[in-house]
């Protein structure tokens, strides 16, 4: 059985994430042959230009960190209709230096949880924007606006929820699925060097 191994962005910094605990719910009912490790984004500083010829420690182990996975899975709140801010700050470090954007036909899915109904519907339609224009294969189906009750979800990832879990599980295989053709038909290359020019562009030159 091939294991495929998924990065994960949880898009909120805050200690006591509803994303959080919805991205262990999303590991519990997985597939057994996904291999899940968090690629962290809150010590990132704040992206400019200026760094595309030296790039940070923290910048260079961000887009290491996607480099050594097959998949990415985002799990994301939404804030002020958009992408929170230190997700998109991590969105374009990885998608920088020019010719060298580390999300070029990576497969991709979007889920988040929120409080309110609509469950971040606004905020993954402006991330897929991004990863769009960013060239990722994102899955574009099932959709998943999750509405949080701590009722339903337990910090520790456990859904109480029959309907809730099963929907989370098919969401999940779904994914699995969709990793394994999208890498049939474009298998993961290893990241050019910092000094390589050209290659899949997936990230605009503003300055």
């Amino acid at each position: 059985m091939t294991t495929h191994k998924v990065g994960y962005f949880v898009g909120s910094l805050s200690s006591t994430s509803i994303n959080r605990i919805l991205s262990k719910a999303l590991i519990r009912v997985a597939p057994d042959d996904l291999e899940f490790s968090e690629i962290p984004i809150g010590n990132l500083p704040l992206y400019s230009p200026d760094f595309d010829d030296d790039y940070p420690p923290e910048a260079r182990a961000l887009k290491a960190s996607i480099a050594a996975v097959d998949a990415i899975l985002f799990v994301t709140p939404e804030y002020n209709r958009s992408i929170p801010g230190a997700l998109k700050n991590a969105i374009d470090w990885a998608s920088r230096p020019w010719g060298q954007n580390s999300f070029d036909h990576i497969p991709a899915a979007v889920i988040g949880a929120s409080v309110g109904q609509i469950g971040t519907a606004m905020g993954q339609q402006s991330l897929r924007g991004v990863l769009s224009f960013c060239n990722a294969r994102q899955m574009t189906s099932p959709e998943a606006y999750i509405q949080y009750s701590p009722d339903v979800f337990h910090n520790d990832g456990e859904v109480t929820n029959d309907s809730t879990q099963e929907f989370l599980r098919a969401f999940m295989a779904e994914f699995r699925t969709y990793i394994g053709m999208v890498l049939t038909v474009l298998p993961r290359q290893q990241e050019p060097s910092n000094d390589a020019q050209g290659g899949p562009s997936g990230s605009d030159d503003g300055r």
